[in-house]
């Protein structure tokens, strides 16, 4: 059966006509555009693509701020029966945008007037690039450029002199098995790869999500990801349509502090029912929390430390929650809840039903903080090449910690090196299968053969299977700590922690590849440590906490633990590409950057050396 994107959405907007779909603010208020308004809206515009030369199979970029007209954008270029190329606003112009341009042999860029600087000192060295389409009205317009209102002006030209179901007949025409995206992703390789990913990849990855989380019609979603990442598509804008339910963005500003000032406003405004996070946002969300207790005075602090508490002993991991002789703290729990945390629910809108945790593994301290106050923060697992949604927590199946039960239908195993299937209980690499599995990698037949075998997607991730049905994921498959005896251990775990219980460590990498013992590379908050030696002392201090006698001593195996480090010289950014869009660790990266001095640090392990002091003095 035919199910695309643009099935999908013909099919919301007959059963939805009226409901709103998006919410946006451009005037100081959040106004409604309806199913049907936006449906108008697309039509002209797909219908202008085409007047302006667009043609099927054609690469189409997508390069802004998340908007309605981002959305209006992916649909108008499935009308006019091409592919898109979403694109993160985080990219440099100098390397990552221009590779994916040229690499996605891109026709049309369609880009926001924000990010229109960065296209237009790289056009010249894009000689497929036949018109670029500005979303905003300007004052001028350079070569190639043309304003959206001009795009629509053809689009009314183009529907005025041909029959509607002429045009339509171009996006009817498209297939399940056609390109709808090619999502590129920053992993741990030079050169980001083009994650394929076709209609029905997108359609059977909502209908799969959907078995798992019961979306609401009269819900409405603050969406804080960036929409570029599938992630966005399937959970945000794909679902919700589904579901003839609401979606709302976050204005932008003038620039990025501004735009994160709006978020709580747009909580406020919006009061969502479910959004969707990342680690970075929910910490912040925790500590803005915090200081308004805070601000309440010593007596409301101590109130609300003492109930915050008490719910996380009651609540558990979820699923076993008032177990025991914990069930005669009930009404306890539930006077507090309705005393203390109906308040704080109050400042994420009063609404909220859930989060929805992508992209990095989300500290189980974190999710029982939020459990306890009444907002459940559920972890999912997915990646890009399974469009991506492979596992979540569910708000009536759930186990903090876990990565949450499968979607279904949908195929995992647990295999060993050899590609061999393992036990439930025992880990090993998780390996899918099902129409969520993308077509491919874009140009990249290699690449291709050796992620994707007999229709199995190897994700490099390790993970296990609970016997209730729960996904555990570990880390990275093929990003093991070995042993000079050849043991292998995971290191995420660890990192997380570190950086999860230290108020200076930011970030860390651990590394030991068949060495005598552990190393790693780690960034710090310059302000929060001292010059010199003495800083250095203070850091090795945080990493011993770990160790024998120290305050998480027997958390990890000591073998594991790391016994020099390397001090980073900046930041670990998408910039430098020591992290990728989701914001994970790229290995590599790091180990290219440090190599020489990670060497060195198997030579001389004493952390107090010429290369790390000039590092903790350098920029303070």
């Amino acid at each position: 059966m035919k199910h695309t994107i643009i099935d999908l959405f013909e099919q919301s907007v007959k059963k939805y006509s009226d409901n709103t779909y998006l919410w946006e603010n451009t005037t100081g208020t959040f106004e409604p555009t309806t199913y049907s308004q936006l449906h108008q809206l697309v039509y002209r515009y797909g219908a202008g693509l085409v007047k302006l030369g667009v043609k099927p199979k054609d690469s189409v970029a997508l390069l802004s701020e998340g908007r309605n007209l981002w959305i209006a954008s992916e649909l108008a270029m499935f009308y006019a029966g091409a592919m898109s190329i979403p694109l993160s606003v985080k990219l440099e112009e100098s390397n990552d945008l221009i590779f994916r341009l040229i690499h996605g042999e891109v026709s049309t860029i369609i880009v926001s007037s924000r990010e229109l600087k960065k296209i237009r000192l790289i056009k010249d060295q894009l000689p497929k690039v036949e018109r670029i389409v500005v979303l905003d009205q300007l004052d001028e317009y350079e070569n190639l450029e043309i304003p959206l209102s001009d795009v629509l002006k053809l689009g009314d030209e183009y529907l005025a002199e041909t029959k509607l179901e002429d045009f339509l007949k171009i996006g009817q025409a498209i297939q399940n098995d056609d390109v709808a995206t090619i999502s590129y992703t920053s992993g741990t390789t030079a050169d980001p790869k083009g994650v394929m990913l076709t209609h029905r990849n997108y359609t059977a990855n909502v209908e799969q999500a959907l078995t798992c989380v019961d979306v609401k019609t009269e819900w409405t979603m603050l969406i804080l990801l960036p929409l570029d990442h599938c992630f966005a598509h399937v959970v945000g804008m794909y679902a919700m349509m589904h579901e003839g339910a609401s979606l709302a963005t976050v204005p932008q500003g003038r620039s990025q502090i501004e735009a994160l000032r709006n978020i709580p406003k747009s909580i406020q405004a919006v009061k969502p029912h479910i959004m969707l996070s990342v680690p970075s946002l929910a910490k912040s969300f925790k500590k803005n929390i915090e200081t308004t207790v805070a601000k309440g005075g010593k007596t409301t602090q101590k109130l609300f430390n003492f109930a915050l508490n008490l719910s996380i002993k009651y609540n558990k991991e979820g699923w076993n929650k008032g177990k025991g002789l914990w069930i005669l703290a009930k009404p306890l729990i539930s006077l507090f809840d309705k005393l203390v945390f109906s308040k704080v629910r109050m400042g994420l809108g009063g609404r909220m039903q859930f989060f929805i945790g992508g992209g990095a593994l989300l500290d189980i301290d974190l999710q029982k903080f939020y459990y306890a106050i009444g907002i459940p923060m559920f972890q999912g697992y997915g990646l890009s090449e399974s469009t991506p949604v492979i596992s979540t927590n569910t708000p009536p199946l759930h186990r903090l910690g876990s990565s949450g039960i499968l979607v279904k239908p949908m195929d995992l195993k647990i295999c060993d090196e050899k590609g061999e299937e393992v036990p439930v209980g025992q880990s090993g690499e998780i390996v899918i299968r099902g129409e969520n599995v993308m077509k491919g990698y874009w140009k990249n037949p290699k690449a291709t053969a050796e992620t994707v075998k007999d229709g199995w997607l190897y994700t490099g991730d390790m993970g296990y299977m609970h016997p209730e049905g729960f996904l555990y994921v570990l880390g990275r498959f093929k990003s093991l700590l070995i042993s000079s005896d050849g043991e292998k251990y995971s290191p995420e775990g660890i990192e997380e922690s570190i950086v999860q219980n230290s108020k200076i460590i930011q970030n860390i990498m651990l590394h030991n590849n068949q060495n005598p013992y552990t190393i790693c590379v780690v960034q710090v908050d310059k302000s929060m440590v001292a010059r010199g030696e003495e800083g250095l002392h203070q850091i090795k201090a945080e990493l011993d906490k770990y160790r024998s006698g120290g305050q998480f001593a027997g958390t990890f195996p000591e073998r594991w633990l790391p016994t020099t480090f390397i001090l980073a010289d900046e930041p670990f950014s998408e910039q430098n590409r020591m992290i990728n869009s989701s914001l994970k660790l790229v290995r590599k990266a790091v180990e290219k950057c440090y190599g020489d001095r990670m060497n060195a640090a198997y030579v001389n392990k004493n952390y107090v050396n010429e290369a790390n002091l000039k590092a903790i003095d350098n920029g303070m």
